[in-house]
């Protein structure tokens, strides 16, 4: 679980982002509309997930959940959203990704999403890393 200040020294921030591996495509479900694509990035981490849900390069969609916590941003309705994840409950349906809630804090977790945007920052040279970064602006 994550301390609540979200402190981490840049050697894990480092070691976080250098660890996200993208899924391949065949395991994703197709976007709902035609032309959406899905882009899925797991961690070395259990529980460490980034998910993005694209239309023509742009993000309509994201969500990055890291140890009991997750960040959310939708184009819909474009601000941060926090939560806690039941990923790290001890009990039987939790151990199924199928069944992962998200309760989402009443006010932004901004020490989460600064600890995000660092995570990011590790792999802004790349694309899908960049434009999620410009989401911060």
């Amino acid at each position: 679980m994550l301390k609540k200040n979200h402190v981490m020294d840049k050697n894990e921030i480092a070691s976080l982002g250098a660890s996200l591996r993208e899924i391949e495509q065949k395991l994703l479900k197709p976007g709902h509309q035609a032309g959406h694509t899905k882009i899925w990035f797991q961690g070395e981490e259990p529980y460490f997930d980034m998910f993005f849900e694209c239309n023509n390069d742009e993000i309509l969609w994201f969500q990055f959940t890291l140890r009991g916590k997750s960040l959310s941003w939708d184009k819909r309705k474009p601000e941060w959203q926090t939560g806690t994840t039941n990923e790290l409950c001890l009990n039987d349906v939790g151990f199924y990704a199928a069944t992962k809630t998200i309760d989402n804090d009443h006010q932004p977790d901004w020490g989460f999403i600064y600890l995000v945007k660092s995570i990011l920052e590790t792999r802004a040279k790349e694309p899908i890393f960049a434009q999620a970064l410009a989401l911060f602006k």
